[in-house]
């Protein structure tokens, strides 16, 4: 099994602009494809 953890943070290269504070989500897809590959899909809640 293998689970996930949606978090914006971390060094490198970064993806996303510093945040100020943490970004609540909400997962609104989930989709499994015959390879095993998972694609998860989340907002920003308001």
């Amino acid at each position: 099994m293998i689970v996930t953890h949606p978090v914006l943070v971390g060094g490198g290269t970064p993806f996303f602009t510093a945040l100020d504070n943490w970004v609540n989500l909400s997962l609104v897809e989930i989709r499994t494809f015959p390879d095993g590959m998972v694609l998860t899909r989340y907002e920003t809640r308001r």
